[in-house]
């Protein structure tokens, strides 16, 4: 079979590039394949230069039902559960054109390969941006972002990659073109399949094209940090949620994460600001205020110091050390999240933590991996109305531990859409719940 993949893949050379033999970071890629597969066996890789070959390919993946992997820089190809008996990667990384800017509409609209580093600086020469903060910034697509349901500290201002979403398309399983939404802020009646393709993993279609709605760029932008003791970081952070301060970041921090940053012990909580300089100053006094009641420290950031600080903030919680190290993303009930950075797994193993303080969604990083521990803290998530998915982790771990541990009613829902997607399961398989 991999022969026949192989001569598909020379008839159409001119218009997909051989990731494997042609390209000269073959190494990387077959590395990134062999942390996101069960077997040993290494498919052929491709990256199709155009939709419309990219619908070919996965036609003729449909009819000769091959498997396929999908991707698009492949920096979170081994999030997920290990994809099994794989005969063909498909990225999506030469699929990066922009289709249009609208920006009166404050919309835009690329193909799904276009990292959002370049989106950003389309976007920055129009005085906008997308308010999309993802595990990795420089090396994520567009595609990869929303599969994943990738970011960070901003949506405490914007929502979710779910909210910022107005239309996209995408490869059916068997090769078709379907679209969804549009290209204009509105309401989507009926079936969302923004909502229902945000976080599927690549598990229902390919995603080919994607509009997003877009804001202005900030005036000013100002960060506050009080460390202190838990229950008068609870009480700040709940404040600051009750009152009609409008922080684009609201961020709780684990005792681990404080010492790295070297900002002391006990709890953190990191808030920041982007807007009119008086509006700025004016809220971070009053929560300063709040702050010196509860005998809290505030370090105050501002210019080069506050984007070293967000930078390291992501990197301590999302990059792994070692070979060893275990990448989580949980979720829990806002007002659990301070309990859980007390947790004795957490604090005795120096697990970085970090929890947007508004929706209890965060990730830790666990520097050696542990199932005990990771099993211990899931449980502590789904007693308080949360999850606690595996991310990044060495292939023993995902072989011996359920990724997802998905224990809700929804498991029959999922499989029969899947079915109605995906017939013939050759859509990143086994990657997702169903």
């Amino acid at each position: 079979m991999k022969t026949e993949i192989a001569s598909f893949i020379k008839s159409i050379v001119n218009d997909g590039i051989d990731l494997a033999e042609s390209n000269q970071a073959a190494c990387y890629w077959k590395n990134k394949v062999a942390e996101a597969i069960l077997e040993d066996n290494q498919p052929n890789i491709i990256s199709p230069q155009t939709i419309d070959i990219l619908a070919i390919i996965v036609k003729k993946a449909y009819q000769e039902q091959w498997r396929i992997l999908i991707c698009g820089g492949a920096s979170k190809l081994h999030w997920g559960n290990l994809a099994r008996n794989i005969q063909l990667v498909v990225s999506t990384q030469n699929c990066d054109r922009l289709i249009e800017h609208s920006v009166g509409d404050f919309t835009i609209t690329a193909e799904a390969g276009m990292k959002l580093k370049k989106l950003q600086s389309i976007l920055r020469s129009q005085n906008q941006f997308l308010p999309i903060d993802p595990s990795y910034p420089d090396t994520a697509t567009l595609g990869g972002i929303v599969a994943t349901a990738d970011t960070g500290s901003w949506r405490q201002r914007y929502g979710g990659v779910r909210d910022l979403l107005l239309g996209l398309s995408f490869i059916r399983a068997d090769g078709a073109i379907a679209k969804a939404g549009g290209r204009v802020v509105k309401n989507v009646a009926g079936y969302d399949l923004m909502k229902l393709f945000t976080g599927a993993y690549g598990s229902l279609g390919i995603l080919s094209q994607l509009t997003f709605r877009t804001y202005p760029i900030v005036a000013t932008s100002q960060t506050l940090v009080l460390t202190g003791k838990a229950e008068a970081i609870a009480k700040v952070s709940q404040s600051i949620r009750n009152s009609g301060l409008t922080p684009t970041a609201l961020d709780l921090v684990s005792s681990s994460l404080l010492k790295k940053l070297e900002l002391g012990e006990g709890c953190g909580l990191i808030a920041r600001w982007q807007t009119i300089p008086e509006s700025i100053d004016r809220q971070i006094e009053q929560v300063k205020a709040i702050a010196t009641k509860l005998d809290l420290i505030a370090h105050h950031y501002h210019d080069r110091a506050e984007v070293d600080l967000w930078q390291q903030c992501a990197t301590i919680t999302s990059f792994p050390k070692s070979d060893t190290a275990v990448t989580c993303k949980i979720g829990i009930a806002p007002i659990s999240a301070v309990h859980f950075l007390q947790l004795k797994e957490v604090i005795n193993n120096a697990i970085a933590v970090r929890i947007h303080a508004s929706s209890g969604i965060g990730q830790f990083q666990l520097e050696n991996a542990d199932r005990q521990i990771i099993s211990k803290i899931r449980l502590h998530c789904q007693e308080n109305n949360g999850f606690l998915t595996i991310l990044d982790a060495p292939k023993s771990i995902k072989q011996q531990m359920d990724v997802w541990g998905y224990t809700g009613n929804a498991r029959s829902t999922m499989q029969t859409i899947k079915n109605q997607f995906d017939p013939h399961n050759i859509l990143n398989p086994n990657r997702f719940v169903v």
